[in-house]
């Protein structure tokens, strides 16, 4: 490239031949990468003079970004709680934004823009995933991330906190079959979702596992909102031998699954069961209440605070993946099958 041409990290990793991550570990002195690997990029850093545009004050801003894909739902005020009050304890305040898509795809760079005009001491991204071109503006900004919930499979040099999707779907689906069910649906979230890729392959390995066969239609894909919940009961109901058990993969979604059962007046758990997974405050609320997995949002949210602001005090972090724990809640909506 042109010797005035200030070289890209992105350019940079492809001359060394690893990730972008790899190289921001480097430029951030981690020591978990070779030295062989190491002593490469660090020569090709000094031969393109090559300095990080640090936006970073000298003393931290007392100031953290939570980004979400989406606000105004139980599931984002609960992350958000867990947010606050750990803030709140350090002395740190909060700046909160919604990109309303996720953040990889997002075509403006607003809330990157927003980062740097704050000189926050780190973001949390939620339910999100960054490219590598975003991962390199905010390492060169010095800003640290930590990812609640990711949406792809976790970057190791980006921290992230999630829950055990597969086993709280596996124990999700047990349940039911220990209650004499055979014919269970679920309803999953985005196909290309980690978390929801998990939970339907908890409830497959359960399936499997009790030797029992997934008929055609009986694994639905929604949005993890009530109306996606809603209109794949409706399929579910609509189908020559509809399920006796439904396991949605969100509260919201069972939400939408007792809407579409009363419409067709079905009565849970008496004609039909249905699980849930978050444990909502409104799974406590519904008739009957809901059984469901608790994702313990609050928790998570409250741990990936205390990490981000490990690193925004140029602190290590014991582990970049941390999983919370998801035990099964039984309220009234499941019932021994009739």
């Amino acid at each position: 490239m042109p010797q005035h041409q200030r070289a890209t990290m992105a350019e940079i990793a492809a001359e060394a031949g690893v990730s972008v991550p790899t190289v921001s570990k480097v430029l951030n002195g981690r020591r978990d990468v070779a030295p062989a690997t190491r002593d490469r990029v660090e020569e090709l850093l000094r031969r393109h003079s090559y300095k990080p545009r640090r936006a970073q004050p000298s003393t931290a801003a007392g100031l953290i970004d939570v980004v979400f894909v989406d606000l105004g739902n139980s599931w984002s005020m609960q992350i958000l709680a867990g947010v606050e009050e750990t803030a709140h304890r350090a002395g740190t305040g909060v700046v909160v934004s919604a990109v309303h898509g996720r953040v990889r795809t997002e075509p403006d760079r607003r809330w990157l823009d927003g980062l740097a005009a704050r000189r926050s001491d780190g973001v949390l991204l939620v339910l999100s995933e960054l490219s590598a071109q975003q991962l390199e503006q905010l390492s060169g900004l010095g800003i640290p991330v930590v990812v609640i919930d990711p949406v792809g499979q976790p970057d190791p040099a980006v921290p992230s906190v999630g829950a055990t999707n597969w086993t709280g779907a596996l124990t999700a689906t047990e349940h039911l079959i220990g209650l004499g069910h055979r014919r269970i649906a679920v309803i999953g979230g985005p196909e290309d979702v980690l978390c929801s890729q998990a939970r339907i392959d908890g409830y497959r390995a359960a399936m499997h596992a009790a030797g029992l066969q997934i008929p055609p239609g009986f694994i639905r894909i929604g949005d993890f909102t009530s109306p996606t919940g809603h209109r794949e009961t409706l399929a579910l109901l609509d189908l020559p031998k509809p399920p006796t058990a439904i396991f949605a993969c969100s509260d919201e979604m069972a939400r939408g699954a007792y809407e579409a059962l009363y419409e067709r007046g079905r009565r849970v758990p008496d004609d039909l069961s249905v699980v849930g997974f978050d444990d909502l405050e409104q799974a406590r609320w519904a008739i009957p209440p809901l059984t469901t997995v608790r994702q313990p949002l609050t928790e998570m949210a409250a741990l990936a605070t205390r990490m981000l602001l490990t690193l925004a005090a140029g602190g290590r972090l014991d582990a970049s993946r941390l999983e919370l724990a998801t035990p099964l809640v039984i309220r009234g909506s499941t019932a021994p099958l009739a």
